[in-house]
């Protein structure tokens, strides 16, 4: 089953923009995504297992290198981001 995930992330921390940078730059290293990203939000599209480890090894990873952070995320399943 495809998934799109709409996600944005809110560091704790003053010099926000380097750790959005860095954890896009991350997503961008798993090829088996669609990626979309604009000023407030990432969208990535992909088989539904593979999405949703990636999300889970993205969120471990990012609390363990830059510390607190809020994530927001919207799932649509189903959705190839194709009207």
């Amino acid at each position: 089953m495809i998934i799109t995930i709409e996600i944005s992330m809110y560091p704790f921390d003053g010099e926000y923009r380097p750790l959005i940078g860095d954890f896009i730059g991350k997503l961008n290293q798993y090829p088996d995504l669609t990626l979309s990203t604009s000023a407030t939000s990432t969208i990535a599209t992909g088989e539904f297992q593979h999405v949703m480890l990636t999300l889970t090894e993205m969120l471990q990873w990012s609390y363990e290198k830059h510390g607190k952070a809020v994530f927001v995320t919207k799932f649509i399943p189903g959705y190839d981001g194709v009207y």
